[in-house]
């Protein structure tokens, strides 16, 4: 990167963009989502065809019931999905092709139909449905299923005349290396990888080259989600120093080696573009994974929050009658990729003594509390406002809990106290977490304790599912709101 920290251009055509004025990227579709958004949709058109042609059907006879239908309209939904998946008609190359596979989808969906034939003959039932029902569903479906593929195959290419598809890669490493990696990309007309930033952990000079901290700027703004890092095996201190630091970033990580040094030998291999790479670390919600966290989160945070609405406007009644002041409190605490969030609670101190910056953390019989709020913190109900955070997308229900920006552990920065306690920024905070179920919540007066929080949130991070979440959920109902730590 030049002094002065803006984007420059290497030799070619590859744009290099510097980590102080790069506008972040535009938001990336997945292609795995997109595929399954093509499976979701064939699984409406089979089963909404079924019922149209059963409400045609109605008409020549009005005493025919849907739930004989039904049943075999979900068998054929079954079915048709798993025969176009063993067809290959869900690869994203399938659906991107300049030509639409019209006889692949017509033989998947005939052979779906051929399926139900048989099963009904064997099952002795064929004569339980109506001929013309058949033959409207059969037709209507193979219609509209290419038809669906036609208008998906037209989105797609919307979507990557306009870049949505493109995946934006920094590339950090020796100067001669990460121009060598960003050259291969720029040379290749069908390029889904923008090259956002070429880096060094060493500052050396060269026009367009950034170092490690102007890379982690440009993560914290959103703009890079993969990191590919071109250092020689053999400097092993230098790029595991490299690695150390990005493993407490929301990206993926991937390695490319002139060869392959030992430390790495059990890691996996992908390509990029025609580029050989070995997966470091990958980010812990992505494609699907994210879609289903999020849904989590919206729609079971709104309904927990319905639910306790009425004992909410109790407690915030109280807090008025109790003590003049706000009833909520709002602290700045770190969220995902380290931004700043504004957290929720209900006020449980005096509100001449409140501390947003959490100089002093609360203690046993910390007279800065008032009696309500004493049984508030008890019993966690002062965290109930954080159901908004969740609703506004800030926070999950699950997570690494957000800390106060001045938290400190035997009078030591959090961050200062665990190295890679900023690794629990890669998802969002949540209200309840892994190592508040395990008991290691309240105050922090050891170092060992503020360790054992991390130490737990990183298993969370990387072995999440929607099981685990559910799990912390009940544990949290059962055990999650008390303890000894809790005042």
């Amino acid at each position: 990167m030049a002094s002065d920290g803006r984007a420059t251009t290497l030799t070619g055509n590859i744009g290099v963009a510097g980590a102080t004025d790069a506008p972040a990227a535009s938001p990336r579709l997945s292609k795995p989502v997109v595929c399954g958004t093509m499976a979701m949709l064939d699984a409406a058109i089979v089963f909404g065809c079924s019922y149209g042609a059963y409400l045609i059907w109605l008409l020549h006879d009005p005493y025919s019931r849907w739930s004989d239908y039904a049943l075999v309209s979900l068998l054929g939904v079954l079915l048709g999905v798993n025969v176009f998946r063993a067809m290959g008609l869900y690869g994203f190359e399938a659906l991107a092709h300049r030509r639409i596979p019209i006889s692949r989808t017509l033989g998947g969906w005939s052979v779906t139909m051929f399926m139900l034939i048989a099963i009904s003959y064997l099952t002795k039932t064929s004569g339980d449905y109506s001929r013309l029902w058949s033959v409207l569903w059969f037709g209507s479906t193979a219609a509209l299923l290419v038809t669906a593929r036609a208008l998906m195959r037209a989105q797609i290419r919307r979507w990557s005349a306009a870049g949505r598809l493109c995946r934006s890669v920094a590339v950090i490493g020796t100067v001669q290396a990460a121009q060598r990696v960003a050259r291969h990309f720029g040379t290749r007309p069908d390029s889904e990888v923008r090259i956002v930033g070429l880096f060094s952990d060493r500052r050396a000079g060269a026009s367009g080259i950034g170092d490690l901290a102007s890379l982690v700027r440009l993560v914290r703004r959103d703009a890079v989600e993969t990191v590919i890092v071109a250092i020689p095996p053999a400097e092993e201190g230098r790029l595991l120093r490299v690695l150390g630091r990005l493993r407490e970033l929301p990206v993926d990580v991937l390695y490319c080696p002139g060869g392959l040094g030992a430390p790495f030998a059990n890691l996996s291999s992908r390509s990029v573009d025609g580029l050989s790479v070995l997966t470091v670390f990958d980010r812990p919600l992505t494609d699907w994974r994210l879609i289903v966290k999020a849904l989590e989160d919206r729609v079971l945070g709104a309904l927990i929050l319905a639910l306790i609405a009425p004992a909410m406007a109790a407690i915030a009644l109280l807090i008025k009658l109790e003590t003049p002041g706000p009833v909520f409190f709002k602290q700045r605490r770190y969220g995902f990729n380290n931004q700043y969030i504004q957290v929720f609670k209900f006020r449980t101190m005096y509100d001449d003594q409140r501390d947003p910056n959490a100089e002093q953390l609360t203690r046993r019989n910390d007279p800065r509390i008032t009696r309500l709020g004493a049984f508030l913190r008890k019993y966690s109900l002062d965290e109930l406002p954080q159901f908004i955070n969740v609703l506004r997308g800030e926070m999950s229900i699950v997570g690494p809990r957000p800390h106060a920006l001045s938290a400190k552990a035997a009078g030591r920065l959090y961050q200062e106290a665990v190295r890679q306690y900023t690794a629990r920024h890669r998802v969002k905070p949540g209200i309840t977490g892994w190592a508040q179920v395990n008991g290691w919540r309240g105050e922090t007066d050891t170092l060992e304790q503020i360790r054992k929080r991390v130490e737990h949130d990183l298993v969370y991070i990387d072995n999440w599912s929607l099981w685990f979440d559910m799990r912390i959920i009940l544990l949290t109902l059962f055990k999650g709101f008390t303890g000894s730590n809790a005042f």
